[in-house]
Protein backbone atom coordinates (compact mmCIF):
# COMPACT_ATOMS: atom_id res chain seq x y z
CA UNK A 1 0.00 0.00 0.00
CA UNK A 2 1.50 3.71 -0.95
CA UNK A 3 1.78 6.56 0.99
CA UNK A 4 -1.02 8.09 -0.89
CA UNK A 5 -3.46 5.08 -0.06
CA UNK A 6 -2.34 5.42 3.29
CA UNK A 7 -3.16 8.73 3.61
CA UNK A 8 -1.10 9.52 7.20
CA UNK A 9 -2.04 13.44 6.52
CA UNK A 10 -5.24 12.59 8.34
CA UNK A 11 -3.95 11.82 10.93
CA UNK A 12 -1.75 15.00 11.07
CA UNK A 13 -5.62 17.26 10.37
CA UNK A 14 -6.32 20.02 13.35
CA UNK A 15 -8.49 19.31 16.27
CA UNK A 16 -12.12 19.75 14.87
CA UNK A 17 -11.13 19.43 11.09
CA UNK A 18 -13.38 16.80 9.54
CA UNK A 19 -11.82 13.99 6.73
CA UNK A 20 -14.59 14.84 4.65
CA UNK A 21 -16.98 17.04 3.79
CA UNK A 22 -20.40 16.60 1.76
CA UNK A 23 -20.20 18.13 -1.50
CA UNK A 24 -23.51 17.98 -2.06
CA UNK A 25 -25.18 20.19 0.46
CA UNK A 26 -26.58 22.64 -1.68
CA UNK A 27 -27.88 22.45 -4.83
CA UNK A 28 -26.49 25.76 -6.52
CA UNK A 29 -24.56 28.86 -5.28
CA UNK A 30 -28.10 30.44 -5.33
CA UNK A 31 -29.09 27.92 -2.13
CA UNK A 32 -26.06 28.88 -0.73
CA UNK A 33 -26.54 32.39 -1.15
CA UNK A 34 -30.19 32.32 0.06
CA UNK A 35 -29.66 30.42 3.44
CA UNK A 36 -26.26 33.00 4.22
CA UNK A 37 -28.85 35.88 4.01
CA UNK A 38 -31.37 34.25 6.06
CA UNK A 39 -28.75 33.63 8.90
CA UNK A 40 -27.22 36.98 8.95
CA UNK A 41 -29.58 39.60 7.21
CA UNK A 42 -28.59 43.05 8.96
CA UNK A 43 -24.96 42.28 10.20
CA UNK A 44 -22.22 43.61 7.33
CA UNK A 45 -20.84 42.04 4.16
CA UNK A 46 -19.04 44.24 2.44
CA UNK A 47 -17.01 47.32 3.39
CA UNK A 48 -15.46 49.64 0.69
CA UNK A 49 -14.27 53.23 1.57
CA UNK A 50 -15.94 52.80 5.28
CA UNK A 51 -19.35 52.34 3.83
CA UNK A 52 -20.68 49.03 4.33
CA UNK A 53 -23.68 46.92 2.70
CA UNK A 54 -25.39 44.52 4.71
CA UNK A 55 -26.61 40.74 3.58
CA UNK A 56 -30.02 41.75 3.30
CA UNK A 57 -28.98 45.21 0.76
CA UNK A 58 -26.94 42.90 -1.06
CA UNK A 59 -30.10 40.61 -1.53
CA UNK A 60 -32.36 43.40 -3.08
CA UNK A 61 -29.17 44.81 -5.22
CA UNK A 62 -28.17 40.89 -6.46
CA UNK A 63 -32.48 40.89 -7.44
CA UNK A 64 -32.22 44.15 -9.60
CA UNK A 65 -28.72 43.31 -11.11
CA UNK A 66 -30.44 40.15 -11.79
CA UNK A 67 -33.42 41.51 -13.29
CA UNK A 68 -32.12 44.11 -15.29
CA UNK A 69 -29.70 41.29 -16.69
CA UNK A 70 -33.03 38.93 -17.63
CA UNK A 71 -35.84 41.54 -18.02
CA UNK A 72 -34.18 44.35 -19.56
CA UNK A 73 -31.03 43.17 -21.55
CA UNK A 74 -33.10 39.87 -22.32
CA UNK A 75 -29.57 37.51 -21.09
CA UNK A 76 -30.36 33.93 -21.14
CA UNK A 77 -29.46 30.66 -18.86
CA UNK A 78 -25.58 29.98 -19.68
CA UNK A 79 -25.08 33.27 -21.64
CA UNK A 80 -21.63 34.29 -20.14
CA UNK A 81 -20.97 38.14 -18.41
CA UNK A 82 -17.64 39.76 -17.97
CA UNK A 83 -16.63 41.08 -14.70
CA UNK A 84 -13.75 44.22 -15.29
CA UNK A 85 -13.80 45.81 -11.86
CA UNK A 86 -11.74 46.17 -8.58
CA UNK A 87 -12.40 45.77 -5.44
CA UNK A 88 -15.55 47.87 -5.18
CA UNK A 89 -18.72 46.89 -3.71
CA UNK A 90 -19.84 46.41 -7.26
CA UNK A 91 -18.17 43.25 -7.59
CA UNK A 92 -20.12 41.14 -4.94
CA UNK A 93 -23.53 42.95 -6.13
CA UNK A 94 -22.60 41.86 -10.05
CA UNK A 95 -21.19 38.63 -9.74
CA UNK A 96 -23.81 37.35 -7.16
CA UNK A 97 -26.74 39.02 -9.58
CA UNK A 98 -25.11 37.20 -12.35
CA UNK A 99 -25.35 33.90 -10.34
CA UNK A 100 -29.02 34.58 -10.04
CA UNK A 101 -29.64 35.17 -13.55
CA UNK A 102 -28.61 32.24 -14.23
CA UNK A 103 -25.29 33.37 -16.05
CA UNK A 104 -21.74 32.54 -16.34
CA UNK A 105 -19.65 35.11 -14.48
CA UNK A 106 -16.18 36.00 -16.64
CA UNK A 107 -13.79 37.23 -14.23
CA UNK A 108 -11.40 39.99 -16.16
CA UNK A 109 -8.22 41.74 -14.75
CA UNK A 110 -9.07 46.03 -15.26
CA UNK A 111 -5.31 45.79 -16.06
CA UNK A 112 -5.77 43.99 -19.15
CA UNK A 113 -4.41 46.00 -22.47
CA UNK A 114 -6.94 45.56 -25.74
CA UNK A 115 -5.04 42.49 -26.88
CA UNK A 116 -5.89 40.73 -23.54
CA UNK A 117 -9.44 41.69 -23.42
CA UNK A 118 -10.07 40.91 -26.84
CA UNK A 119 -8.74 37.54 -26.60
CA UNK A 120 -11.21 36.83 -23.32
CA UNK A 121 -13.84 38.48 -24.23
CA UNK A 122 -14.07 36.65 -28.29
CA UNK A 123 -13.15 32.89 -26.55
CA UNK A 124 -15.44 32.69 -23.98
CA UNK A 125 -18.53 34.86 -25.98
CA UNK A 126 -19.27 37.11 -24.08
CA UNK A 127 -23.06 38.84 -24.05
CA UNK A 128 -22.14 41.70 -21.67
CA UNK A 129 -19.37 43.72 -20.12
CA UNK A 130 -19.08 45.34 -16.20
CA UNK A 131 -15.59 47.12 -16.63
CA UNK A 132 -14.90 49.88 -14.26
CA UNK A 133 -14.70 53.35 -16.27
CA UNK A 134 -11.05 54.12 -15.38
CA UNK A 135 -10.12 51.52 -18.66
CA UNK A 136 -13.57 51.69 -20.83
CA UNK A 137 -11.02 53.86 -22.92
CA UNK A 138 -9.51 49.83 -23.39
CA UNK A 139 -12.80 48.58 -24.55
CA UNK A 140 -14.07 51.19 -26.76
CA UNK A 141 -10.51 50.49 -28.88
CA UNK A 142 -11.88 46.66 -29.18
CA UNK A 143 -15.90 46.57 -29.19
CA UNK A 144 -16.26 46.01 -32.70
CA UNK A 145 -14.63 43.39 -32.09
CA UNK A 146 -15.84 41.20 -29.77
CA UNK A 147 -19.04 39.38 -29.57
CA UNK A 148 -20.61 41.47 -26.57
CA UNK A 149 -24.01 42.83 -27.02
CA UNK A 150 -24.36 44.90 -23.97
CA UNK A 151 -21.92 47.06 -21.60
CA UNK A 152 -21.69 48.55 -18.36
CA UNK A 153 -19.86 51.01 -16.92
CA UNK A 154 -19.21 51.94 -13.15
CA UNK A 155 -17.02 54.56 -11.35
CA UNK A 156 -15.20 54.12 -7.86
CA UNK A 157 -17.93 55.50 -5.83
CA UNK A 158 -21.26 53.80 -7.22
CA UNK A 159 -22.29 51.98 -4.86
CA UNK A 160 -21.35 54.96 -1.88
CA UNK A 161 -24.10 56.69 0.33
CA UNK A 162 -25.10 60.00 0.08
CA UNK A 163 -22.97 63.17 -1.04
CA UNK A 164 -20.22 60.31 -0.65
CA UNK A 165 -20.97 58.75 -4.08
CA UNK A 166 -20.74 62.21 -5.82
CA UNK A 167 -17.83 62.96 -4.13
CA UNK A 168 -15.39 60.51 -4.78
CA UNK A 169 -16.97 59.70 -8.51
CA UNK A 170 -15.63 63.77 -9.50
CA UNK A 171 -12.51 63.49 -7.58
CA UNK A 172 -11.27 60.42 -9.60
CA UNK A 173 -13.01 61.53 -12.56
CA UNK A 174 -11.81 65.47 -12.87
CA UNK A 175 -10.03 66.20 -9.85
CA UNK A 176 -7.12 63.04 -10.28
CA UNK A 177 -8.26 62.68 -13.83
CA UNK A 178 -7.80 59.38 -13.93
CA UNK A 179 -10.83 58.26 -16.09
CA UNK A 180 -9.39 58.64 -19.69
CA UNK A 181 -12.52 59.81 -22.14
CA UNK A 182 -14.17 57.29 -24.09
CA UNK A 183 -17.15 56.73 -25.90
CA UNK A 184 -19.05 53.50 -26.23
CA UNK A 185 -22.88 53.44 -27.76
CA UNK A 186 -25.88 52.39 -25.52
CA UNK A 187 -23.84 51.80 -22.56
CA UNK A 188 -25.34 51.71 -19.49
CA UNK A 189 -23.99 52.97 -15.74
CA UNK A 190 -23.92 50.68 -13.08
CA UNK A 191 -26.96 52.40 -10.96
CA UNK A 192 -28.99 53.11 -14.09
CA UNK A 193 -28.90 49.24 -14.66
CA UNK A 194 -29.95 48.43 -10.74
CA UNK A 195 -32.98 50.98 -10.96
CA UNK A 196 -33.73 49.45 -14.23
CA UNK A 197 -34.10 46.22 -12.73
CA UNK A 198 -35.89 47.52 -9.43
CA UNK A 199 -39.00 48.42 -11.42
CA UNK A 200 -39.77 44.99 -12.14
CA UNK A 201 -39.90 41.67 -9.77
CA UNK A 202 -37.41 39.31 -10.39
CA UNK A 203 -37.19 35.36 -9.70
CA UNK A 204 -34.04 33.90 -9.65
CA UNK A 205 -33.18 30.81 -12.43
CA UNK A 206 -32.42 27.65 -10.67
CA UNK A 207 -28.74 26.36 -11.43
CA UNK A 208 -27.82 22.84 -10.75
CA UNK A 209 -24.42 21.97 -8.92
CA UNK A 210 -23.12 21.12 -12.90
CA UNK A 211 -23.96 24.36 -14.02
CA UNK A 212 -21.11 26.73 -15.45
CA UNK A 213 -20.67 29.44 -12.71
CA UNK A 214 -17.15 30.77 -13.64
CA UNK A 215 -14.90 31.05 -16.31
CA UNK A 216 -11.53 31.68 -14.75
CA UNK A 217 -9.06 32.30 -16.87
CA UNK A 218 -5.29 30.56 -16.81
CA UNK A 219 -2.82 29.23 -18.56
CA UNK A 220 -3.52 26.08 -17.25
CA UNK A 221 -0.34 24.09 -17.47
CA UNK A 222 0.98 25.14 -20.77
CA UNK A 223 -0.16 27.75 -23.57
CA UNK A 224 -2.51 30.65 -24.62
CA UNK A 225 -4.72 31.77 -21.77
CA UNK A 226 -8.16 29.67 -21.47
CA UNK A 227 -11.00 29.59 -19.71
CA UNK A 228 -11.42 26.54 -16.40
CA UNK A 229 -15.40 25.43 -16.03
CA UNK A 230 -16.11 26.10 -12.79
CA UNK A 231 -19.27 24.41 -11.62
CA UNK A 232 -21.39 25.65 -9.05
CA UNK A 233 -20.40 21.87 -7.19
CA UNK A 234 -17.03 22.78 -7.81
CA UNK A 235 -17.45 26.23 -5.55
CA UNK A 236 -19.25 24.03 -3.14
CA UNK A 237 -17.08 22.26 -2.73
CA UNK A 238 -14.44 24.18 -2.27
CA UNK A 239 -16.60 26.34 0.01
CA UNK A 240 -16.79 23.57 2.36
CA UNK A 241 -13.60 21.90 2.12
CA UNK A 242 -12.23 25.88 3.49
CA UNK A 243 -14.82 26.42 5.76
CA UNK A 244 -13.97 23.02 7.50
CA UNK A 245 -10.45 23.81 7.85
CA UNK A 246 -10.90 27.23 8.81
CA UNK A 247 -14.25 27.34 11.23
CA UNK A 248 -12.42 25.96 14.20
CA UNK A 249 -10.08 28.07 14.40
CA UNK A 250 -13.02 31.29 14.76
CA UNK A 251 -14.99 29.42 17.05
CA UNK A 252 -16.69 31.86 19.30
CA UNK A 253 -15.62 35.18 17.26
CA UNK A 254 -18.06 37.78 16.83
CA UNK A 255 -17.80 40.15 14.20
CA UNK A 256 -15.53 38.33 12.26
CA UNK A 257 -14.01 40.57 9.02
CA UNK A 258 -11.12 39.69 6.38
CA UNK A 259 -8.71 42.37 4.83
CA UNK A 260 -9.29 41.78 0.81
CA UNK A 261 -6.61 43.17 -0.95
CA UNK A 262 -6.22 40.82 -2.86
CA UNK A 263 -7.89 41.20 -6.60
CA UNK A 264 -11.24 39.65 -6.46
CA UNK A 265 -11.32 38.55 -9.94
CA UNK A 266 -8.44 36.14 -9.16
CA UNK A 267 -9.59 32.19 -7.51
CA UNK A 268 -7.44 32.93 -4.44
CA UNK A 269 -9.04 35.79 -3.37
CA UNK A 270 -12.81 34.76 -4.87
CA UNK A 271 -12.96 32.25 -3.16
CA UNK A 272 -10.45 32.50 0.32
CA UNK A 273 -11.88 35.67 0.83
CA UNK A 274 -15.46 37.03 -1.48
CA UNK A 275 -17.05 33.84 -1.14
CA UNK A 276 -15.76 31.65 1.74
CA UNK A 277 -15.82 35.08 4.25
CA UNK A 278 -19.35 35.31 2.98
CA UNK A 279 -20.59 32.00 3.63
CA UNK A 280 -19.41 32.24 7.10
CA UNK A 281 -21.47 35.80 7.96
CA UNK A 282 -17.90 37.62 7.99
CA UNK A 283 -17.29 41.23 6.68
CA UNK A 284 -15.06 41.50 3.60
CA UNK A 285 -13.19 44.73 4.12
CA UNK A 286 -12.01 45.43 0.55
CA UNK A 287 -8.86 47.54 -0.27
CA UNK A 288 -9.66 49.04 -3.77
CA UNK A 289 -6.27 49.48 -4.75
CA UNK A 290 -2.89 46.85 -2.64
CA UNK A 291 -0.54 49.45 -3.80
CA UNK A 292 -1.13 52.91 -2.69
CA UNK A 293 0.23 51.29 1.02
CA UNK A 294 -0.27 54.36 3.19
CA UNK A 295 -4.31 53.92 1.95
CA UNK A 296 -3.72 50.33 2.74
CA UNK A 297 -2.83 50.39 6.21
CA UNK A 298 -4.33 52.95 7.07
CA UNK A 299 -7.48 50.77 6.11
CA UNK A 300 -6.05 48.03 8.32
CA UNK A 301 -5.56 50.53 11.15
CA UNK A 302 -9.13 51.60 11.21
CA UNK A 303 -10.45 48.23 11.14
CA UNK A 304 -10.10 45.32 13.24
CA UNK A 305 -9.94 42.05 11.34
CA UNK A 306 -9.49 38.38 12.01
CA UNK A 307 -8.26 37.28 8.88
CA UNK A 308 -5.66 38.51 5.96
CA UNK A 309 -4.77 36.42 2.83
CA UNK A 310 -2.45 37.38 0.39
CA UNK A 311 0.88 36.40 -1.25
CA UNK A 312 4.75 36.46 -0.69
CA UNK A 313 5.68 39.90 -1.90
CA UNK A 314 2.52 41.74 -0.49
CA UNK A 315 3.29 40.58 3.44
CA UNK A 316 6.99 41.35 2.59
CA UNK A 317 5.69 44.77 0.84
CA UNK A 318 3.55 45.78 3.80
CA UNK A 319 5.79 44.86 6.14
CA UNK A 320 8.60 47.06 4.41
CA UNK A 321 6.34 49.88 5.23
CA UNK A 322 7.34 52.31 8.23
CA UNK A 323 3.54 52.10 10.11
CA UNK A 324 2.93 48.63 10.04
CA UNK A 325 4.04 47.58 13.29
CA UNK A 326 1.79 50.29 14.56
CA UNK A 327 -1.03 48.37 13.49
CA UNK A 328 -3.07 46.80 16.07
CA UNK A 329 -3.00 42.94 15.67
CA UNK A 330 -4.61 41.50 18.61
CA UNK A 331 -7.88 40.04 16.90
CA UNK A 332 -5.69 38.33 13.95
CA UNK A 333 -6.27 34.65 14.08
CA UNK A 334 -5.40 33.49 10.15
CA UNK A 335 -3.18 34.75 8.31
CA UNK A 336 -2.84 32.48 4.75
CA UNK A 337 -0.39 33.12 2.17
CA UNK A 338 -1.03 31.20 -1.26
CA UNK A 339 -0.26 32.27 -4.90
CA UNK A 340 3.45 31.48 -4.79
CA UNK A 341 6.16 30.28 -2.37
CA UNK A 342 5.96 32.20 0.97
CA UNK A 343 9.62 32.91 1.82
CA UNK A 344 10.79 31.28 5.50
CA UNK A 345 12.36 34.84 6.11
CA UNK A 346 9.46 36.57 5.65
CA UNK A 347 7.22 34.23 7.36
CA UNK A 348 9.36 34.47 10.49
CA UNK A 349 8.98 38.17 10.55
CA UNK A 350 5.51 38.59 9.94
CA UNK A 351 4.91 35.64 13.13
CA UNK A 352 7.42 38.21 14.96
CA UNK A 353 5.23 41.03 14.18
CA UNK A 354 1.66 40.53 14.27
CA UNK A 355 2.15 37.48 16.88
CA UNK A 356 0.06 35.32 14.09
CA UNK A 357 1.64 31.92 12.13
CA UNK A 358 1.99 33.22 8.01
CA UNK A 359 0.12 29.68 7.02
CA UNK A 360 1.06 28.73 3.84
CA UNK A 361 -1.70 27.08 1.28
CA UNK A 362 -1.12 25.95 -2.44
CA UNK A 363 -3.66 25.62 -5.38
CA UNK A 364 -4.61 26.39 -9.01
CA UNK A 365 -7.24 28.14 -11.20
CA UNK A 366 -8.15 24.34 -12.14
CA UNK A 367 -8.70 22.99 -8.49
CA UNK A 368 -11.29 26.33 -7.29
CA UNK A 369 -8.39 26.92 -5.96
CA UNK A 370 -7.43 24.41 -2.84
CA UNK A 371 -5.34 21.25 -3.00
CA UNK A 372 -3.39 21.37 0.14
CA UNK A 373 -3.25 23.80 3.23
CA UNK A 374 -1.15 23.88 6.29
CA UNK A 375 -2.97 24.03 9.84
CA UNK A 376 -3.85 26.90 11.13
CA UNK A 377 -3.44 26.03 14.86
CA UNK A 378 0.32 26.91 14.94
CA UNK A 379 2.20 23.56 14.12
CA UNK A 380 2.17 24.58 10.03
CA UNK A 381 5.42 23.16 8.20
CA UNK A 382 7.52 26.73 7.50
CA UNK A 383 8.75 25.68 3.39
CA UNK A 384 6.05 23.16 3.18
CA UNK A 385 2.13 23.24 0.88
CA UNK A 386 0.36 21.39 4.26
CA UNK A 387 -1.97 18.56 3.89
CA UNK A 388 -4.48 18.30 1.31
CA UNK A 389 -8.03 19.38 1.97
CA UNK A 390 -11.05 17.33 3.34
CA UNK A 391 -12.53 15.16 0.51
CA UNK A 392 -9.06 15.71 -1.54
CA UNK A 393 -7.23 12.79 -2.86
CA UNK A 394 -3.75 13.23 -3.85
CA UNK A 395 -0.74 11.58 -5.12
CA UNK A 396 2.42 12.08 -6.81
CA UNK A 397 3.34 10.05 -10.02
CA UNK A 398 6.71 9.83 -11.50
CA UNK A 399 7.58 9.88 -15.20
CA UNK A 400 7.09 6.39 -15.74
CA UNK A 401 3.52 6.64 -14.44
CA UNK A 402 4.07 4.56 -10.94
CA UNK A 403 3.88 6.49 -7.62
CA UNK A 404 6.49 8.37 -6.10
CA UNK A 405 7.65 6.86 -2.70
CA UNK A 406 8.12 8.77 -0.02
CA UNK A 407 10.37 11.71 -0.36
CA UNK A 408 10.40 10.92 -3.95
CA UNK A 409 9.87 13.67 -6.76
CA UNK A 410 7.00 13.20 -9.28
CA UNK A 411 3.87 15.22 -10.90
CA UNK A 412 1.22 16.28 -8.08
CA UNK A 413 -1.98 15.43 -9.31
CA UNK A 414 -5.39 16.06 -7.46
CA UNK A 415 -9.16 14.41 -7.43
CA UNK A 416 -11.72 16.00 -5.42
CA UNK A 417 -14.86 17.98 -5.78
CA UNK A 418 -12.99 21.38 -6.64
CA UNK A 419 -11.84 19.62 -9.84
CA UNK A 420 -12.76 21.88 -12.58
CA UNK A 421 -15.32 20.14 -15.34
CA UNK A 422 -12.59 21.21 -18.24
CA UNK A 423 -11.33 24.29 -20.48
CA UNK A 424 -14.05 25.89 -22.49
CA UNK A 425 -14.33 24.72 -25.57
CA UNK A 426 -11.00 23.35 -25.13
CA UNK A 427 -11.03 19.14 -25.49
CA UNK A 428 -7.72 18.20 -26.65
CA UNK A 429 -6.32 20.52 -23.85
CA UNK A 430 -8.79 19.04 -21.18
CA UNK A 431 -7.97 15.40 -21.83
CA UNK A 432 -4.19 15.91 -21.42
CA UNK A 433 -4.44 17.35 -18.11
CA UNK A 434 -7.49 15.61 -16.97
CA UNK A 435 -8.31 12.05 -16.71
CA UNK A 436 -11.38 9.81 -17.33
CA UNK A 437 -11.91 8.91 -13.58
CA UNK A 438 -11.46 12.59 -12.73
CA UNK A 439 -7.34 12.78 -11.16
CA UNK A 440 -5.69 16.57 -12.68
CA UNK A 441 -2.33 16.85 -13.66
CA UNK A 442 -1.37 20.19 -12.07
CA UNK A 443 2.39 20.34 -14.27
CA UNK A 444 3.86 20.43 -10.58
CA UNK A 445 6.65 18.43 -9.16
CA UNK A 446 6.09 17.47 -5.25
CA UNK A 447 7.30 15.68 -2.90
CA UNK A 448 5.73 14.37 0.11
CA UNK A 449 7.03 13.49 3.61
CA UNK A 450 6.18 10.32 5.50
CA UNK A 451 4.03 12.61 7.95
CA UNK A 452 1.35 13.77 4.21
CA UNK A 453 2.80 16.97 4.18
CA UNK A 454 3.58 18.29 0.56
CA UNK A 455 6.33 20.69 -0.65
CA UNK A 456 6.39 21.82 -4.36
CA UNK A 457 10.00 21.15 -5.72
CA UNK A 458 9.37 23.23 -8.87
CA UNK A 459 6.88 25.14 -10.38
CA UNK A 460 5.40 24.52 -13.97
CA UNK A 461 8.05 23.80 -16.16
CA UNK A 462 8.99 27.09 -17.74
CA UNK A 463 6.10 29.27 -16.78
CA UNK A 464 6.59 32.05 -14.53
CA UNK A 465 5.37 33.54 -11.59
CA UNK A 466 5.40 37.24 -10.86
CA UNK A 467 3.73 38.52 -7.45
CA UNK A 468 1.82 35.38 -7.63
CA UNK A 469 0.54 35.64 -11.29
CA UNK A 470 1.39 32.91 -13.96
CA UNK A 471 3.05 34.68 -16.83
CA UNK A 472 3.34 31.86 -19.66
CA UNK A 473 6.25 32.28 -22.12
CA UNK A 474 4.20 31.70 -25.08
CA UNK A 475 2.67 34.97 -24.79
CA UNK A 476 5.18 37.49 -24.41
CA UNK A 477 7.07 35.54 -27.48
CA UNK A 478 4.24 36.37 -29.77
CA UNK A 479 3.40 39.74 -28.51
CA UNK A 480 7.81 40.62 -29.18
CA UNK A 481 7.62 38.22 -31.95
CA UNK A 482 5.07 40.96 -33.89
CA UNK A 483 7.14 43.65 -33.69
CA UNK A 484 8.99 44.42 -37.29
CA UNK A 485 12.10 44.32 -36.33
CA UNK A 486 12.53 41.38 -34.14
CA UNK A 487 13.44 38.23 -35.58
CA UNK A 488 13.48 35.29 -32.92
CA UNK A 489 12.80 35.92 -29.21
CA UNK A 490 12.57 33.38 -25.87
CA UNK A 491 10.95 34.11 -22.81
CA UNK A 492 12.15 32.88 -19.17
CA UNK A 493 11.73 33.61 -15.57
CA UNK A 494 14.83 34.85 -13.66
CA UNK A 495 14.95 35.61 -9.72
CA UNK A 496 13.59 39.08 -8.40
CA UNK A 497 13.66 40.42 -4.87
CA UNK A 498 10.10 41.61 -4.77
CA UNK A 499 8.37 39.90 -7.34
CA UNK A 500 10.13 36.81 -6.62
CA UNK A 501 10.67 36.26 -10.48
CA UNK A 502 10.52 38.77 -13.25
CA UNK A 503 10.53 38.33 -17.28
CA UNK A 504 13.75 38.11 -19.28
CA UNK A 505 13.64 38.12 -23.26
CA UNK A 506 16.32 37.26 -25.49
CA UNK A 507 16.21 38.77 -28.85
CA UNK A 508 17.42 38.28 -32.45
CA UNK A 509 17.27 41.37 -34.49
CA UNK A 510 15.91 41.42 -37.61
CA UNK A 511 16.59 45.14 -37.91
CA UNK A 512 19.78 46.42 -36.22
CA UNK A 513 18.34 49.75 -35.55
CA UNK A 514 16.31 47.80 -32.65
CA UNK A 515 16.49 49.51 -29.37
CA UNK A 516 15.56 47.81 -26.01
CA UNK A 517 13.49 51.23 -25.56
CA UNK A 518 11.06 50.83 -28.52
CA UNK A 519 10.43 47.34 -27.09
CA UNK A 520 9.53 48.06 -23.68
CA UNK A 521 7.07 50.82 -25.87
CA UNK A 522 5.61 48.75 -27.78
CA UNK A 523 4.64 46.21 -24.65
CA UNK A 524 3.47 48.88 -23.09
CA UNK A 525 0.08 48.63 -25.26
CA UNK A 526 -0.01 44.70 -25.39
CA UNK A 527 0.95 43.33 -22.05
CA UNK A 528 -0.26 44.01 -18.76
CA UNK A 529 2.65 45.73 -16.34
CA UNK A 530 3.65 42.44 -14.41
CA UNK A 531 4.06 40.53 -18.07
CA UNK A 532 6.71 43.46 -19.09
CA UNK A 533 9.93 42.09 -19.46
CA UNK A 534 12.20 43.36 -17.01
CA UNK A 535 15.25 42.58 -18.76
CA UNK A 536 16.30 42.15 -22.70
CA UNK A 537 19.20 40.54 -24.09
CA UNK A 538 19.94 40.93 -27.96
CA UNK A 539 21.71 37.93 -29.25
CA UNK A 540 23.04 36.74 -32.97
CA UNK A 541 21.30 33.50 -32.25
CA UNK A 542 19.41 31.18 -29.87
CA UNK A 543 19.86 27.63 -28.82
CA UNK A 544 17.17 25.25 -30.37
CA UNK A 545 16.33 21.83 -30.65
CA UNK A 546 16.46 19.42 -34.02
CA UNK A 547 13.46 20.26 -35.22
CA UNK A 548 14.05 24.37 -34.39
CA UNK A 549 12.16 24.72 -31.29
CA UNK A 550 13.53 27.32 -29.33
CA UNK A 551 15.05 25.77 -25.98
CA UNK A 552 13.96 27.82 -23.06
CA UNK A 553 15.14 24.98 -21.03
CA UNK A 554 18.92 26.21 -22.07
CA UNK A 555 18.48 30.00 -21.76
CA UNK A 556 16.93 29.46 -18.36
CA UNK A 557 20.47 27.30 -17.73
CA UNK A 558 22.55 30.27 -19.61
CA UNK A 559 21.11 32.38 -17.73
CA UNK A 560 21.53 31.16 -13.94
CA UNK A 561 25.15 30.09 -14.43
CA UNK A 562 26.08 33.68 -15.59
CA UNK A 563 24.25 34.98 -12.86
CA UNK A 564 26.21 32.57 -10.02
CA UNK A 565 29.65 33.30 -12.00
CA UNK A 566 28.73 36.79 -11.83
CA UNK A 567 28.14 36.46 -7.68
CA UNK A 568 31.26 34.59 -6.92
CA UNK A 569 33.87 37.03 -5.25
CA UNK A 570 36.62 38.29 -7.70
CA UNK A 571 34.51 37.61 -10.68
CA UNK A 572 33.28 40.13 -12.60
Amino acid sequence: MSIFDKKPWLGNYPKGVPVTIDPNRYGSMLELFQETVAKFGDAPAYQSFADRITFNELDTLTDNFASFLRNHLKLEKGDRIALQVPNLIQYPVAMFGALKAGLVVVNTNPLYTPREMEHQFTDAGVKAILIYENFAHNLEKIIHKIPAEHVIVTGTGDMLKGMKRHIVNFAVRYVKKMVPAFKLKGAYSFRKALALGAKKKFTADRSSRDDIAFLQYTGGTTGVSKGAMLTHGNIIGALEQSAAWLSPMLVGEKDMSIITALPLYHIFALTANCLLVFKLGGLNILVPNARDFPAFIKIMKDNPFNMICGVNTLFNALMNHPDFASINFSSLKVSLGGGMAVQDAVAKKWQQITGCVLSEAYGLTETSPGVTINPLDGTARMGSIGLPFPSTEVKIVKDDGSEAEVGGHGELCVRGPQVMLGYWNRVEETTEVLSEDGWFRTGDIATVDEDGYFKLVDRKKEMILVSGFNVYPNEVENVLASYPKVLEVGAIGIPHERSNEAVKVFVVKKDESLTKEELLEFCKDKLTAYKIPKEIEFRTDLPKSNVGKILRRVLKEQELEKRDLASRPGIA
